[in-house]
């Protein structure tokens, strides 16, 4: 009997902790952008709009699908199967991609010095040379500007790495905060290790001049730093990927051993096909060869291999000069319309008799607008006319279309008026 009571007491005690593995969880904060989406989605009102979200519409307010795109995907249809690609991925996309970041005929890539790999997007890249950076660089830190994509914060700190920050807004200017942002560089420790955005920098839209990216790319050459590109934004920036790609080819022409994340949700619209590819410097192709060979072996453990369609998508649009033509112009259609919205929103406010001034709107450039406006401005958008976008006073220009561009200059004013 006495026995029995023990066993039964046994069986409750481990029933009891078998349900209790996970009390002990509590809920993760919501993410603050996607947070302005559920939220936007749930009001009723007819008047809401959305400049949250960090995804391109039309004119129309709506998701767009390039023509391009559509042509690839008619074309991938039936043709070609769908097998698990290589741990490093399409070798036909990557090395497309990398024609993008450094130049159609770049040394670099003639001499086999780039190691790089297909990444899960943008995100995946900078994950992965995160897990790079802490397995073969261990005692180092990485830089990251203030502001920066919140994501970047995330993906250093769960790859274990130790994170700095270094100016780079300057929020009375609206602009860049360059003389801050030269003393962090020039004092931070020789051989450290930076993010850098190569074009559009989100939140801000704020970018360095061409002359200002040389006497950074000088700087980081004197201190030895190692400069890594979130690039995001190649040709959706000024519709020219030539022209944005430019900090980077700066700095390779300076002779650094740089790294790139690429990523094609934005530039063309592959936002769910989580198709990008992360790319590194190297002294030669035998250290190349070794390089790549380690991002794969991280890659494995953690997804294994990447995804194949977008890659297809990607690879077909890219490399039929007919496709990519149009392409080219497509996406340039994307970045002209952000640029005249930017122009609208701008005159808008203006000719409302704004106080302030907000020529900061077409001086930034890509998806974002940093507006300057507070966290209790932005609430009271949100409370009295429907619009919804992040607390720091982030607009999406994606989200501006002609139709509510004077409904949400209007708001805007009311809000900022009194300063």
């Amino acid at each position: 009997m006495f026995g029995r009571i023990l066993a039964s007491g046994a069986v409750g005690a481990a029933r009891s902790m078998s349900t209790a593995w996970w009390r002990h969880v509590e809920p993760a904060p919501k993410d603050p952008i996607l947070g302005v989406t559920e939220a936007f989605l749930a009001d009723p009102s007819p008047n809401k709009v959305n400049v949250g979200v960090g995804a391109y519409r039309d004119d129309n307010g709506k998701p767009v699908v390039l023509e391009c795109v559509r042509e690839a995907e008619r074309r991938i249809a039936g043709n070609l199967n769908m097998e698990y690609l290589p741990m490093g991925g399409s070798v036909n996309m990557v090395e497309e991609t990398l024609k993008l970041a450094y130049g159609e005929n770049s040394d670099l890539l003639k001499d086999k010095r780039v190691a790089a790999v297909q990444a899960l997007s943008g995100t995946g890249a900078c994950r992965l040379f995160a897990d790079f950076q802490k397995r073969f660089s261990p005692d180092s830190q990485i830089y990251i500007p203030v502001p920066t994509w919140a994501n970047h914060h995330n993906i250093w700190r769960d790859a274990h790495v130790p994170q700095r920050t270094f100016h780079y807004y300057h929020p009375q200017s609206r602009g860049l905060d360059f003389a801050s942002m030269m003393d962090d560089i020039k004092n931070a420790p020789n051989g450290s290790f930076f993010l850098l955005h190569a074009c559009a920098h989100n939140p801000t839209g704020v970018d360095p001049s061409e002359e200002q990216w040389r006497e950074i790319s000088h700087q980081f050459k004197v201190k030895g730093h190692f400069a890594f590109f979130d690039m995001a934004y190649q040709g959706f920036a000024s519709g020219d990927p030539e022209r944005d790609a430019k900090s980077i080819r700066i700095f390779l022409e300076d002779g650094h051993l740089i790294g790139c994340a690429q990523s094609y949700a934005k530039n063309m619209g592959l936002y769910g096909q989580r198709v990008g590819c992360l790319s590194v410097v190297c002294e030669d192709e035998k250290q190349a060869v070794a390089v790549k060979s380690q991002l794969q072996q991280l890659a494995r453990p953690m997804y294994s291999n990447p995804p194949v369609h977008g890659a297809l998508i990607v690879s077909t649009i890219l490399g039929d000069p007919d496709l990519k033509k149009l392409w080219l112009k497509e996406v340039k259609g994307m970045a002209d319309r952000i640029i005249g919205m930017r122009t609208a929103l701008r005159e808008n406010l203006e000719k409302l008799g704004s106080p302030l001034s907000w020529e900061h709107v077409t001086k930034q450039i890509g998806m974002f607008c940093y507006s300057g406006m507070t966290p209790e401005q932005v609430d009271r958008l949100t409370q009295e006319y429907h619009i919804y976008m992040t607390r720091n006073g982030r607009i999406s220009m994606a989200g501006v279309t002609t139709g509510n561009v004077g409904y949400l200059a209007n708001a805007i004013h009311e809000v900022t008026k009194s300063g």
